[in-house]
């Protein structure tokens, strides 16, 4: 912390702890005998402020620690002006308090509005089979799912609570999917009968038991189901989990559905990737709404509707399996997925949906990628230009994203790297130019020194199914 991040890096702002971390160092880590040494280490070591949440003798014991000559009164005085540092920065001496009226749009209806917009935005479709979506109106609808119908599921945790599991208490004034769904198609075309459902204020794994037959049953008389899956809100330790399938009650739920021969409008409402490599199949299209807010379901729905031209892409890899966990930016030495015979290394990453993956109710055509420079030098600005052509039949928004493959490198370079992005929005026919600039030194990496390096050789940059090559002298 003080070597590396303060000296090194020249890096002037203040540390602080996690929630009762110094206290960890004796109770848990077990590399102090007690709070004192803890304190000791812990100032020592570069901490400017502590988050002491049990009680004052933190204060005493530094005092102590200070006045023996365990921590010197300069470690002291750095601390200080870091934090008195930060709070000029934030203007807290001129306004040290946060009063409401000098925030007369907190929860106005402007800031709904965004709020709904930015659901709208990162909401993912992620498959599309015939173009089912988006739905007409006057369809028979059945909202099936333990996550048709809560605002803790649209919200997570560190929200109305710490884990999330009080959030319906105070936001019943939102709509749940399927209340949104509700107000968009008509509530006489619309039936709630969820199979299954989640414990009310429980822990996020604990469901009820389950009545997939009720669920199956009403299937038997809609025209299309939307199946609401993925998981209850949660955060931190009492979150975590040892295995990313979806849930058994989950798993049934869907697979009983699909023998109904329904199409199944498949909805992932999650905060992280639960496996679900045997249900996409089953599914004529997918969303994953992540975990959208307040306004959430209103999103959805509008999206369903064909109101909104989903925009969002993956901001991660979704693994297919639960040991396939990977990342976009992988080195080939990680690949997986195939392995026919000792020296056979011809792999590919098995994922269901990489990152920057996501569909749109139109088709985008990228053509004329340039760049201003195919070769560069230290310092320089590298500027890139795209056509991106809306060549379907609705409106719509595209991320053009710009990519960087390393080609040779003194260490094995990443698979490739997103290096700009940029969201248009292009009428039915519509071209327009995408410039993307970045710096040389975005394309260097850190060898294994430790230090930033950007070395002599090609780099292939990519945009949409475009690609050229630059190179670095």
């Amino acid at each position: 912390l003080t070597q590396w991040l303060k000296e090194d890096l020249g890096w002037d702002g203040m540390l602080i702890t996690d929630w009762a971390d110094i206290n960890n160092l004796y109770t848990r880590e077990h590399v102090a005998a007690d709070k004192k040494e803890a304190i000791e280490m812990a100032i020592n070591a570069g901490i400017d402020m502590a988050m002491e949440p049990y009680d004052l003798n933190y204060c005493t014991l530094l005092k102590e620690l200070v006045q023996e000559k365990k921590i010197p009164m300069s470690r002291i005085d750095d601390a200080v002006r870091r934090v008195l540092r930060l709070k000029f920065r934030l203007g807290l001496f001129d306004h040290p308090n946060t009063l409401l009226k000098d925030y007369p749009l907190f929860g106005s209806k402007e800031h709904a509005l965004i709020a709904l917009h930015a659901a709208e935005e990162s909401e993912v479709l992620l498959k599309n089979k015939d173009n089912i979506l988006p739905l007409p109106q006057g369809k028979k609808l059945l909202v099936t799912g333990p996550n048709a119908n809560s605002m803790r599921c649209l919200n997570g945790g560190w929200s109305y609570s710490w884990q999330g599991h009080l959030t319906d208490r105070f936001a019943d004034k939102y709509n749940t999917i399927y209340e949104a769904i509700c107000n968009k198609f008509g509530a006489d075309h619309v039936r709630l009968e969820q199979g299954v459902t989640y414990k009310p204020e429980g822990a996020y794994m604990e469901e009820n038991e389950p009545e997939i037959e009720k669920a199956v049953a009403a299937a038997r008389n809609v025209d299309i189901i939307i199946a609401c899956i993925g998981e209850n809100s949660y955060c931190e330790t009492p979150g975590n989990l040892s295995e990313l399938a979806i849930s058994a009650n989950q798993s049934k739920l869907v697979k009983a559905l699909a023998t109904t021969g329904k199409p199944i409008i498949l909805i992932l409402n999650e905060g992280r990737p639960r496996i679900i490599n045997d249900l996409e199949p089953l599914a004529d299209a997918v969303i994953d709404v992540l975990l959208p807010g307040n306004y959430g379901g209103d999103a959805l729905a509008n999206i369903l509707a064909g109101d909104v031209n989903p925009s969002a892409k993956m901001p991660y890899t979704y693994p297919r399996h639960e040991a396939a966990l990977t990342t976009y930016d992988y080195r080939v030495s990680e690949e997986m997925d195939k392995m026919e015979g000792a020296y056979d290394y011809n792999a590919v990453v098995s994922v269901q949906w990489p990152f920057g993956y996501g569909l749109s109710y139109t088709t985008f055509e990228y053509s004329n990628f340039q760049t201003d420079k195919s070769s560069f030098t230290t310092g320089d600005d590298l500027h890139f230009s795209i056509d991106v052509t809306n060549t379907g039949k609705y409106a719509g928004k595209e991320v053009v994203m710009l990519f960087s493959s390393d080609l040779v490198a003194s260490l094995t370079p990443e698979n490739r790297r997103l290096r700009a992005f940029k969201k248009v929005e292009l009428q039915p026919g519509e071209t327009q130019t995408v410039t993307l600039s970045i710096k040389s030194s975005d394309l260097a990496f850190v060898n294994s020194d430790g230090q930033w390096v950007l070395e002599q050789g090609d780099f292939r940059m990519q945009c949409g199914n475009q690609v050229l090559t630059i190179t670095y002298k």
